[in-house]
Order: structure tokens, then C-alpha cells, then sequence
């Protein structure tokens, strides 16, 4: 039970981040990313043509990283600017119908182009023992890749003057722009550092379990269920909620299969929402 539960910290870290870039989106503007996971594999199959293409690894990933960031930039610049000029319900209906399309048409054209694609970074070397329990060092280097990007962003938004001015907007964006903060331009930036998250996500998953044009809802349903129970908005939220949906989800699959996993998953949620709408840990930043 032991390999079980660091199995499951190994995954709730990725789930951690991957939650963190979605609910970064919704807490700024409202708008539930519906394209986070697809957006992931995009960067995880333009890392792999890469390596085909004869790149190290290295400069394939962050070349992968860089073009999530610059599709993010394009999304926001374009398809949000729409979506930011409503407000209310409109916004989040809005956004959630042009998300949807972008997610469906990255899955189309990766389908297409690139059927049989697919990213996994392989760490040599042999296994370490962790509490007895022989972890392979893909596995370890996936999680400290999560953790330091965790500990960076904690400190980028706590303590940075940009951070500062990413929170006030969260908290009130009339109150922000009154104060010289521009929300156009915070957005801008978390929107294309959410799709480098995603981009990151797909790299440490990658190292554990290989990545393929087909993985893009899967992450996004995961990335949901990580900010509604964690509470959407929550930055702390979503990592801790991604630690404990992560063991959930491997002890679950060790016990009673895979399948069923994901119906505890999105039980999970639900229970949630219905016990504590603005989610285990909301109101936290």
C-alpha cells in the first residue's frame, strides 16, 4: 500500500499543477479554460515531432513550453478579447462555448496530422528506494519538477509586485485598474502562463505515462475536477485538492479498478459542490 500511496503523491503533484493553470484563468476572468488539457498535449506532441526532428530533449521541451505560451498569447489577444468585453453569465457562457472549440480543434487537427504521436521522456538509471518502496527516477524527477514549480509560482504571486497585482485583480478588478493595474495585461500573462503549466504537465506525466493525441480531455476533465474541489480561484487549493484526488485516484484503481476510478472522481466533485460550493479550500489564494 505504501508504492500505492506515493504512486498517488507522484500523481496529485501533476494534478496539482495542472489544476493551478485553470484556475488561475477562471480566478482572473471568469472563464473556465475548457481547452487546459488539449493545450497540454499540444505541447507534448510539438516536444516529440521535435526530438523526431533530431533536437535534444532539453531544447524540445523548451521549445514545446514556448509554443504553448505563444498559442496562449494568440488565444487571449484574440477569442478572450470577445469574452472580457462581457460580463456575467454572458462571459462564462461565452467562454466556455469558444474554449470548447479551440479544445475540439486542437484535438481535430493532432487526430489528423499526427494519429500515432506520441511523448514520453524516459529517465534512465536505476530505481531509488523512497520508504522502502523502489520509485523510478522518472517518477521522482516528474515530482520534483512539480514541487519546484509550485514553490516558484507561490513565490511569483506572494511576493513579486506583478503577484501582488495578479491577486488584486482576483480579489477586485475595478479596485486594481483604479490603481494603475492594467486586468488586460494580467491576464494576458497568466493566460500564456497557464498554457506553459499545461505544457509542464505534459512533460512530467510524460515521464510516468506516455502522452498521446487522445489525452487531451482526460486532462481536462482532471483539471476540473482539481479546481472544483479545491476551490476554483484557489491557487492552494488546487495543489492541495491534486495531492488528495491524486492518492484517491491510485488507491481506487489498486482497489477497485480503473474504470471506476473516474466515476469516484467525478462523485468527488459533485459531493463537493453540493456540501461546500466554493470548493474544500476557497477563499484561499
Amino acid at each position: 500500500m505504501t508504492a500505492v500511496l506515493l504512486d498517488g503523491v507522484v500523481l496529485g503533484l501533476q494534478l496539482g499543477l495542472l489544476g493551478v493553470g485553470l484556475t488561475l484563468v477562471y480566478g482572473l476572468g471568469g472563464v473556465l479554460n475548457l481547452a487546459h488539457g488539449q493545450i497540454a498535449v499540444l505541447g507534448a506532441i510539438v516536444i516529440a515531432r521535435a526530438t523526431n526532428a533530431g533536437l535534444s530533449m532539453g531544447v524540445a521541451i523548451l521549445l514545446g513550453l514556448l509554443s504553448v505560451g505563444l498559442f496562449g498569447l494568440l488565444v487571449d489577444l484574440t477569442l478572450m478579447r470577445a469574452v472580457y468585453r462581457l460580463s456575467g453569465e454572458s462571459r462564462v457562457l461565452l467562454g466556455l462555448l469558444l474554449m470548447l472549440g479551440v479544445g475540439t480543434i486542437i484535438d481535430g487537427v493532432l487526430e489528423w496530422r499526427y494519429p500515432i504521436e506520441a511523448l514520453s521522456v524516459r529517465i534512465t538509471g536505476a530505481p531509488v528506494s523512497v520508504l522502502g518502496v523502489a520509485m523510478s527516477r522518472g517518477a521522482l524527477m516528474a515530482s520534483a519538477i512539480a514541487l519546484v514549480a509550485g514553490f516558484l509560482l507561490f513565490i511569483f504571486l506572494q511576493f513579486s509586485a506583478f503577484g501582488r497585482a495578479t491577486r488584486s485583480v482576483i480579489q477586485d478588478e475595478e479596485g486594481a485598474r483604479l490603481c494603475g493595474v492594467s486586468p488586460a495585461t494580467v491576464r494576458s500573462t497568466i493566460f500564456v502562463l497557464s498554457a506553459v503549466l499545461a505544457g509542464l504537465v505534459a512533460v512530467t506525466r510524460s515521464m510516468t505515462a506516455p502522452i498521446t493525441v487522445t489525452s487531451g480531455f482526460g486532462l481536462t476533465i482532471l483539471a476540473l475536477v482539481v479546481a472544483v474541489v479545491g476551490g476554483l480561484g484557489s491557487v492552494s487549493g488546487a495543489f492541495l485538492a491534486g495531492l488528495l484526488l491524486g492518492i484517491v485516484n491510485t488507491v481506487s484503481a489498486f482497489t477497485i479498478g480503473s474504470y471506476i476510478t473516474t466515476i469516484v472522481l467525478l462523485a468527488a466533485a459533485a459531493i463537493t459542490i453540493l456540501i461546500r460550493p466554493s470548493g474544500l479550500f476557497g477563499g484561499r489564494t
